[in-house]
């Protein structure tokens, strides 16, 4: 199962865009064994300002078709890491080829993207950078592989 996180705007070269690198190399490795991987990251931009409309049609446009799409939301559920994991191996046993994790911009996501989403995720009632957010979905995929991998990252 292929691994996407479908995000609105551009990260330049930094600590930011190194983290991600490295979690999604990692999860890609860790995750062979556990048919999960490699994990991409597609970047969309609205140059022309169209606000969350436009960004809707952007992330929509590159999300794989028939991929199991969890959208990123400070109203979507909260898991523990274990919770996370089991329910990747979930949507993975039951045949889904994609799943696409789809971050907004910094006004969030259009009712459109949250509307197509199989599942809304949160990371908290605290209200995360869009840009660190991409870091956090990427830790806690490479995290999620681990646990299924019976690895010692993830200790309770």
């Amino acid at each position: 199962m292929k691994l996407h996180i479908v995000a609105v705007g551009r990260l330049r070269r930094g600590p930011e865009l190194d983290l991600i690198q490295d979690y999604a190399d990692r999860a890609g490795k860790t995750g062979r064994g556990q048919s999960m991987g490699p994990v991409d990251v597609v970047e969309v931009e609205d140059r022309k300002g169209g606000g969350k409309p436009a960004e809707a049609a952007l992330l929509l446009k590159a999300i794989p078709a028939g991929a199991f799409v969890i959208a990123l939301d400070e109203r979507g559920k909260v898991l523990s890491s274990p919770q996370f994991a089991t329910q990747l191996a979930q949507v993975r046993d039951g045949g889904a080829g994609d799943v696409c994790f789809v971050i907004g911009g910094a006004d969030g996501l259009d009712q459109s993207v949250l509307d197509r989403a199989d599942a809304k995720l949160s990371f908290g009632a605290m209200v995360w950078p869009h840009m660190l957010v991409r870091v956090m979905v990427a830790e806690q995929i490479y995290r999620a592989v681990s646990i299924l991998a019976g690895t010692p990252y993830h200790r309770v």
